[in-house]
């Protein structure tokens, strides 16, 4: 599979340029560990294909998209969050927070997390 050309930083992880701690890696993903953690574990799964977000995702993603989600689950497993459980976070575009644009998953977890700030109306 072709790596990511863009010139985000995630692309000059995805091809060397800039190390990182990696947790998991295949032709289709990587996954590392956050420079600046949120919680104990905290791993970023990105795909290979430059995808900015979610929102310019397109029919012919489809496939990575749910390999993306089931490979999250394995991460999660390997790096020991499946019986206490974990966050998973994806944020699309800059009034989210997306600070990289470049499809992420945040896996965060490793201690009791505090709910999410959103009222119900």
């Amino acid at each position: 599979m072709k790596t990511d050309s863009n010139d985000t930083i995630f692309g000059k992880i995805i091809r060397g340029e800039i190390p990182c701690n990696k947790a998991y890696e295949d032709e289709k993903i990587l996954a590392f560990h956050d420079i600046a953690p949120q919680a104990p574990v905290h791993v970023l799964v990105i795909p290979k294909k430059h995808i900015e977000d979610l929102r310019s995702a397109s029919t012919e993603d489809v496939e990575l998209l749910g390999y993306l989600n089931l490979k999250i689950g394995e991460i999660a497993e390997g790096l020991g969050l499946k019986e206490g459980g974990y966050r998973v976070i994806q944020n699309n575009g800059p009034d989210s927070g997306q600070e990289v644009p470049h499809l992420h998953f945040h896996i965060l977890g490793g201690e009791t997390l505090g709910p999410l700030n959103h009222s119900v109306t």
